[in-house]
C-alpha cells in the first residue's frame, strides 16, 4: 500500500468513527495532558497562554481522581438533576433529588479541590506577583472556567448509561443477595442471581459518544497520547520531527476549532428551527453548508496525526528489530571472542596442569623435608642422652 492509498485508508477510518460518534481501539482514558489541551478549547486566548506557559514550565494542575470520571460525574449530575425537576412532587421526586444533591456534593468538592489548591496556585501576594510578571498565574475566575471545561473531557458513554447512585444500590442489593443465599441449598442460584444482577450495571465497554465532536476530540486526545508517549518518537530518528511538530499547539488548535464549529453548528440549527420564511431558511442553509470544508479539514488534521502513530508504531517495531539485531551481533562477536580465547584456554589449562604437577612435587619434597628433619631430630635427642 502506497502513502496515498495509506492516507485515504486511514481518513476513512477517521471519518467513519467520527461520523458513527464510537472509536475502536482506545479503550484507556485520556490522560491530564490530553485533556487539559483538549479544555483549552473552551477558553479564551489569554487563559490558553497562560496554560501553555504552566505547561513548558512543568507547573501541574490540581489531580482530582481523573477528568474523565469528573466528565461522567457531571453528566450524571445533569441527568439526575433534569429527572429529578421533572417528576411530580412525591417520595420518588424526592429520592431523585437527593441523589441529584449527593453528585452535586461530589462535583463541589472536586471543584474546591481544583480551584484553591494551595500547592498549585501562588497564594501568597509576592508569590502572586511574581508569577503574574512570568504569566504562569490562574486566576481563580480562570480556574472556575477551566474547571468546567475539563467537565467536559470527551469520553465514550456506555450504551445503558446507568448513573453512579444507582450503581451503588445494585452492587449492595447483589452482595446482600449473595450473602443471604450463601450457605443454604439456593446458593449456586444465589450467587448466579447475584452476578446477573451486578452485570446489569454497566453491560458492555463504553464505546459511544455523546456526538461527532466529542468522538473527534477523543481520537485527537488519544492519538497525542499514543505519540507523545512513543519511544520512537523521542529517539534521534525523529528529531527534525519533533522540532516540525508541536504536538500539544496542534491538539489545542484542533480542540479550539472543533469547540468553535460546534458551537455555530448548534446555534445555526436553532435558528433554523426559529424562522419561519423560506429565504430565511435557504440562507440558514447556505451558511451550515459553509461550515461543511471546515468540519473535513479537522478530520483530515486528526488522520494526520493518526498517520504518524501508526508509522511510528511501525517503526517502534523496526527499532525493535534493529535492537534484536544488534544484541545478535553483540552475542556473535562475544561468541567469536569465545572461540578466539580457545587456544589460550588450551595454554592456561596446561599451564594449571604444570603447577598442579609442581604442587605434587612440592609435596614429595616437604616429605623428604620431614624424614630429614625427623632424623636429625632423633640424633639430637640421642646425642643429649634424652
Amino acid at each position: 500500500m502506497d502513502a496515498t492509498q495509506r492516507r485515504a485508508r486511514i481518513t476513512a477510518q477517521v471519518r467513519s468513527w467520527c461520523e458513527e460518534a464510537r472509536v475502536d481501539g482506545f479503550r484507556q482514558d485520556l490522560s491530564a495532558d490530553a485533556a487539559v489541551l483538549l479544555a483549552a478549547g473552551y477558553l479564551d486566548e489569554p487563559t490558553r497562554d497562560v496554560l501553555a506557559n504552566r505547561r513548558r514550565q512543568g507547573r501541574p494542575l490540581p489531580d482530582i481522581g481523573g477528568f474523565g470520571r469528573l466528565r461522567a460525574l457531571a453528566d450524571d449530575y445533569v441527568r439526575l438533576d433534569d429527572k429529578a425537576k421533572s417528576m411530580r412532587p412525591g417520595v420518588m421526586q424526592v429520592l431523585a433529588a437527593a441523589r441529584a444533591g449527593d453528585v452535586e456534593r461530589k462535583l463541589l468538592t472536586a471543584r474546591a479541590k481544583f480551584v484553591h489548591s494551595p500547592a498549585h496556585y501562588a497564594t501568597g501576594v509576592r508569590t502572586i506577583r511574581r508569577d503574574r510578571r512570568d504569566q504562569v498565574h490562574l486566576e481563580p475566575r480562570q480556574r472556575e472556567v477551566l474547571f468546567d471545561a475539563l467537565a467536559r473531557t470527551p469520553a465514550p458513554v456506555s450504551e445503558q448509561r446507568t448513573d453512579q447512585a444507582t450503581a451503588a444500590a445494585v452492587t449492595v442489593a447483589a452482595e446482600r443477595l449473595a450473602g443471604l443465599a450463601e450457605r443454604t441449598p439456593w446458593a449456586a442460584a444465589g450467587r448466579r442471581a447475584a452476578e446477573a444482577l451486578g452485570g446489569a450495571v454497566g453491560v458492555g465497554q463504553p464505546e459511544r459518544f455523546e456526538d461527532r465532536f466529542d468522538a473527534l476530540l477523543f481520537l485527537a486526545g488519544a492519538l497525542y497520547d499514543r505519540i507523545d508517549g512513543s519511544a520512537a518518537w523521542h529517539s534521534d530518528h525523529f528529531m527534525v520531527q519533533r522540532v516540525q511538530l508541536d504536538l500539544a499547539d496542534e491538539l489545542t488548535q484542533i480542540a479550539v476549532d472543533t469547540v468553535a464549529l460546534r458551537g455555530i453548528g448548534a446555534e445555526l440549527t436553532a435558528a433554523l428551527a426559529a424562522v419561519r420564511g423560506d429565504a430565511a431558511r435557504d440562507q440558514i442553509r447556505s451558511r451550515q453548508q459553509a461550515l461543511a470544508p471546515v468540519w473535513d479539514q479537522l478530520v483530515e488534521r486528526v488522520a494526520a496525526l493518526a498517520r504518524i502513530g501508526d508509522l511510528l508504531g511501525e517503526a517502534e517495531e523496526q527499532l525493535r528489530s534493529v535492537a534484536a539485531v544488534q544484541r545478535s551481533m553483540s552475542l556473535d562477536s562475544r561468541i567469536d571472542d569465545l572461540v578466539a580465547r580457545a587456544g589460550n584456554r588450551e595454554l592456561s589449562t596446561e599451564n594449571t596442569h604444570h603447577v598442579g604437577d609442581q604442587i605434587g612435587g612440592v609435596d614429595e619434597l616437604i616429605l623428604g623435608y620431614q624424614a630429614l628433619l625427623h632424623g636429625d631430630i632423633i640424633a639430637l635427642q640421642a646425642r643429649s642422652g634424652r
